[in-house]
């Protein structure tokens, strides 16, 4: 039997794929090597799945290829999915600047995502390993642990390397390599920084702590440009985290600094007005907790310093301290606990209105192991729904 299309992944974009393209007539089999599908799905958003964003759009994405992501996003929106969720009745909420979750779990997408491959008849067989793919003039051929299996269209939906311990790979990537289709360089994002321990002992003690702070990582003269980030900052015992972070981590390039507004949207020059009889410490701890704002004032010796007394020279260098902080993470904490993969299968490589390789006929790729990352809040899976859309109305309607 040849099959329309074969699907390797039965991740969130490679059986929303699937669904479509069975629900538009074509024979479709979904491969994965997992036991369980559906696993990122399962543990994303602490277990309930933040499944889109209401403001996903085209600045919300990194890639070498910026523009790349326009033309998928306006084929199949956040609307578009979120009509969906509500026609299966999966009650969801608003979190936080447009992050859309379930109420009750992640299951309730896993299970959407396995009906809609259910009406369109799609044929799911895992665990299956494919051990070598080749190619044709007519169709595809896998060698997998299930036997050989032939289709028309493949479809490459492996995701990236994060978190490696539910089975994440570089199977895309090697795919790519085989068919000499080129690759950017890939490395985790969405990810908690490291700091060595003489740069960060101070802080070691404050771990637990969040701040509503601004960060901004990258340089304008880099491939992803630079960023800023007025979000949650969170102290760990390795390094720093929280959003704001994991946000930055994304633009932020080993060996240099981030930058670091400890105060977030407060006001310096109005937090200090009016404040000469009180202390420097009691002052900031109007705007930050007690122990921060006492480690801070404490690195530059201010600490019970009555504001009346600090010069001028001294006010200056504690509001670079405290708006301007400059500190060199050693690293990340690398694909353990990243949440998504930066870079990919160069999408220039890529059509971006069907996702198949431009030198390879019925070849596509699909999700995360495309060089297009979203920035924290649902945006890598409106990622996966919108380039899975594209494709499987490629795979409907292309001439074989």
């Amino acid at each position: 039997m040849i099959w329309d299309a074969i699907i390797i992944g039965g991740g969130a974009a490679g059986l929303f794929c699937a669904g479509i393209a069975g629900q538009l007539g074509k024979k479709v089999l979904v491969l994965d090597h997992a036991p369980v599908l559906g696993e990122k799905i399962r543990i994303s958003g602490g277990g309930r799945c933040n499944f889109t964003n209401l403001h996903s759009a085209p600045e919300h994405f990194l890639s070498l290829n910026p523009h790349f992501v326009k033309s998928p996003l306006a084929r199949y929106s956040s609307k578009d999915f979120i009509n969906l969720v509500r026609e299966y009745r999966i009650p969801f909420h608003e979190k936080h600047r447009g992050q859309l979750f379930c109420d009750n779990s992640a299951k309730d997408i896993i299970k959407m995502l396995l009906t809609e491959c259910q009406k369109g008849d799609v044929t799911i067989h895992h665990p299956v390993s494919v051990t070598h793919i080749s190619q044709t003039q007519s169709h595809w051929s896998l060698e997998t642990t299930d036997g050989i299996k032939k289709a028309t269209h493949l479809t490459i939906a492996t995701g990236g390397l994060p978190v490696p311990a539910i089975g994440a790979s570089d199977f895309g990537l090697q795919i790519a390599k085989q068919f000499e289709i080129p690759t950017t360089s890939v490395r985790p994002a969405l990810v908690p920084l490291s700091f060595t321990s003489n740069e960060f002992s101070a802080f070691t003690s404050l771990a637990g702590i969040s701040i509503e702070a601004s960060v901004q990582a990258g340089q304008r003269n880099q491939s992803y440009g630079t960023y800023r980030f007025d979000e949650d900052l969170l102290i760990t015992h390795k390094g720093l985290s929280g959003p704001a972070i994991l946000q930055a981590s994304s633009y932020w390039q080993e060996g240099e600094a981030i930058h670091i507004n400890w105060l977030g949207k407060a006001d310096f020059d109005a937090l200090f007005s009016e404040a000469d009889k009180k202390n420097v410490d009691t002052i900031l701890a109007e705007a930050l907790p007690q122990r921060v704002a006492q480690l801070l004032t404490e690195q530059l010796k201010l600490t019970k310093r009555n504001w009346a007394e600090v010069s001028k020279k001294d006010r200056e260098v504690l509001r670079t301290h405290l708006t301007k902080a400059q500190m060199k993470p050693a690293g990340t904490l690398g694909w353990k606990k990243a949440e998504v993969m930066l870079g990919g299968i160069d999408t220039k490589a890529l059509d971006g209105k069907t996702m198949m390789a431009k030198n390879h006929q019925n070849l596509y790729f699909i999700g995360e192991c495309v060089d297009v990352t979203g920035h924290l809040g649902g945006h890598n899976f409106q990622w996966a729904w919108s380039s899975a859309f594209v494709c499987a109305n490629a795979i409907a309607h292309l001439k074989s």
